[in-house]
């Protein structure tokens, strides 16, 4: 599917982290820039709580509040060079500062806070096409993000813009509504180089970012999907010795519900698949559950994470 780019074009960025904006948009932020389009970057996180890469430049073990800070400042101004290295001026970065790591908590504890956010700028920048994490990406800050952008738009008052879900930690499933970029050596040489900017990540992920960022741009078009009725079925089927630690997430315009495996109101169908019931057929807007266990990992990526519930 063509995306049809002009001097009214004004896409917004939705990022989680420094890096996000070159590793997935780079070429496309380019391409409004020449297009004589207008390019703003909603940062949420200044992705402080990434404590290797500064162990390794900083020669230090403990980080504490300060070295984070400190740490977040930094990528923070990466960003605004690596903007530079796209033709975005530095003005059109809007930093949130939200916890790194913490979105998925920040919408389950302040959703309609953090929606907010994200109606301000859509109000403040009006944009007719919006990139945002894909709801499948593995990162927790990045299905979250989606979510919150998601539940945004649903609850502005004007015409929608084009969503465009780019997906950076997981694997392309091949689903239809895909749009790839056409590309250049030169637009490619850019990306490239607006990656280098942001060094505190290079110096210990260097070769895994580069792969990241070398891949063609392709996004997914992210359409409304038909309103759930009361019920909807669940995609996972977690095995039974893992239920007891398991819990869900519920987020639409009506808010955040949570419950424990055991205590959410599902059922099995007919064909063994989990149904989660007593749903509100009467709120409008997208609807998104998560399947996840609340117990520490040093992993940091999503085991299940987050779908879009559909009727049926």
């Amino acid at each position: 599917m063509a995306l049809t780019l002009n001097a009214g074009t004004r896409l917004l960025v939705v990022a989680p982290h420094p890096d996000d904006e070159s590793i997935a948009t780079g070429e496309l932020i380019q391409q409004v820039r020449l297009a004589g389009g207008e390019v703003q970057i909603l940062l949420l996180t200044n992705g402080d709580n990434n404590p290797w890469p500064q162990r390794w430049m900083e020669r230090r073990i403990r980080i504490g509040v300060d070295e984070r800070r400190r740490w977040g400042e930094r990528r923070r101004a990466e960003v605004a060079e690596a903007l530079g290295k796209l033709g975005v001026d530095a003005a059109s970065l809007r930093p949130q500062g939200w916890p790194d790591m913490g979105v998925t908590t920040r919408l389950r504890e302040a959703m309609d806070d953090s929606v907010a956010v994200i109606l301000d700028r859509l109000d403040d920048f009006q944009p007719t096409v919006l990139a945002l994490p894909a709801l499948g990406d593995h990162h927790p800050d990045h299905g979250a993000a989606h979510v919150l952008t998601r539940l945004a738009v649903a609850r502005w008052q004007h015409e929608p813009p084009r969503m465009l879900s780019y997906l950076v930690h997981g694997h392309d499933t091949g689903a239809t509504g895909r749009v790839k970029l056409d590309s250049s050596v030169g637009l490619h040489a850019n990306k490239m180089a607006a990656l280098a900017c942001h060094r505190s990540q290079m110096a210990l992920s260097g070769k895994r970012m580069r792969r990241l960022a070398d891949r063609a741009e392709r996004y997914q078009w992210t359409r409304g999907v038909p309103p759930v009725t009361d019920s909807a079925v669940l995609p996972w089927q977690p095995s039974p010795l893992l239920q007891g630690w398991l819990h869900l997430t519920l987020a639409d315009g009506q808010g955040v519900r949570q419950w424990s495996w055991r205590e959410a109101p599902l059922a099995q169908d007919g064909q063994g698949r989990h149904v989660l019931h007593g749903l509100d057929a009467t709120i409008e807007g997208p609807r998104f559950v998560k399947l996840h266990m609340n117990l520490p990992s040093p992993w940091i990526f999503d085991r299940w994470g987050w779908c879009e519930l559909q009727c049926g």
